[in-house]
């Protein structure tokens, strides 16, 4: 049984206006006043009665499509009650979240889909896998409805279909201008031989075409690979000088073993930048001397450390790191769910210019399918990671 939220008066947490940077493009439509009735003049004759009118059902009806039971129940769970309390912040009465359990599969996720747009769902929030996006995208792309699914498997993207996980797009685009502009120019990578890799590789020789830097040399590893001696030593191959960062897509004891072998080939993190992804958000790194002082890009955490507080206080748990999509997902539903309209989530209002401010910064969705954000720069400390480039506050701000 799905449990629902219940927010007891002690918690009730002031009802902010997160995600409202589009308010202007959002504003309600005024709407004239129904003319007034006009009483019969003295002696007149009605003709005939008028029936009262219906009620006009003003429900807008959101779906989100997540795994309630199965292997990644707990995950679900957690994404359920974290757009439950997006509901309590942004939510008004006409706003109705349906949730629908994917059971982690294709299949599942399939029948859950037809089932909520059964129900009149306007809009579908997940699923979760990219196998599930695939799976569920013919349902409702023929019911014409839109998706925005907490994958970041930028295929699935397009044709009325969002992609707002965590990829590394914008992460290696934010960190290596940053680098840039800090004379981090030269730059040699490593990266998996896989789909990841070569998302990684791809944005980064445009984000140094763009920035004005130089890939030097890319070097491509199996990704079960756990010993990171040849690569190091072929990326080191230039010579001492020869680069001024390395990118580093791996995150945890990978991480932390190919790093320890760079002074051994004279790469030298005390004058060559370690850059990274999000995989590098993780503040016990800094006990690796040879990572202390890389940069990564990712979500300003002190937005999060907020969510995070509420969440326990409301649920008595930590929340799940991807709890923030299911959020901003439906904190983004509710905010044009309140804007009025027949058509609150027309792709036109999905893709306001403008974007949206949410636990994980800013962020807009492309027409292409796409999610842009604003994110922060990170440095690895010994105690901690640390903001040293704060996340954009708007698009404007980035100059595009």
């Amino acid at each position: 049984m799905t449990r629902l939220a219940t927010f007891p008066d002690v918690l009730k947490p002031v009802r902010l206006a997160v995600g409202l940077l589009a308010l202007a493009a959002c504003a309600p439509t005024v709407r004239p006043e129904p003319p007034q009735a006009q009483a019969p003049a003295p002696g007149s004759i009605v003709s005939e009665q008028l029936e009262p009118l219906a009620p006009v059902d003003r429900t807008i009806k959101v779906a989100l499509l997540v795994p309630l039971t199965g292997n990644a129940a707990d995950l679900g769970q957690g994404m359920l009650d974290a757009a439950q309390l997006a509901m309590f912040d942004l939510g008004d009465d006409h706003f109705q979240l349906i949730p629908r359990d994917t059971k982690g599969t294709p299949g599942g996720a399939t029948e859950a889909a037809r089932a909520a747009i059964a129900e009149g769902a306007q809009l579908i929030l997940g699923p979760l896998y990219s196998s599930s996006v695939g799976a569920v995208r013919p349902a409702v792309q023929g019911a014409r409805l839109s998706m925005i699914s907490f994958s970041n498997d930028q295929s699935q993207a397009g044709s009325g279909v969002w992609t707002i996980g965590f990829s590394p797009d914008d992460q290696v685009r934010r960190v290596v201008s940053y680098a840039s502009s800090q004379g981090v120019n030269r730059i040699g990578a490593m990266v998996p031989r896989n789909a990841y890799g070569e998302v990684v590789s791809t944005a980064l020789n445009d984000a140094a075409r763009k920035a004005g830097a130089r890939v030097v040399r890319t070097e491509r590893y199996d990704a079960a690979n756990t010993d990171f001696s040849a690569v190091v030593q072929a990326l080191a191959s230039g010579g001492p000088g020869s680069l001024d960062g390395v990118m580093m897509t791996e995150g945890g004891p990978k991480l932390r073993s190919a790093a320890s072998l760079l002074p051994a080939f004279q790469i030298d993190p005390a004058q060559v930048r370690l850059l990274g992804t999000a995989n590098m958000d993780d503040p016990t790194l800094g006990t690796e001397p040879a990572l202390v002082g890389g940069w990564y890009a990712a979500p300003d955490p002190s937005a999060r450390r907020d969510f995070e507080r509420r969440f326990e206080s409301v649920y008595g748990r930590r929340p799940p790191r991807l709890a923030t999509l299911a959020y901003d997902a439906a904190a983004l539903a509710a905010v044009l769910a309140r804007s009025g309209g027949p058509a609150p989530f027309d792709p036109m209002a999905l893709t306001n210019p403008n974007g949206f401010a949410g636990v994980d910064g800013i962020f807009r969705l492309r027409p292409e399918g796409l999610v842009e954000r604003g994110l922060s720069v990170m440095e690895i400390t010994p105690s901690g990671n640390r903001v040293i480039d704060p996340a954009p506050s708007s698009f404007q701000a980035l100059g595009f």
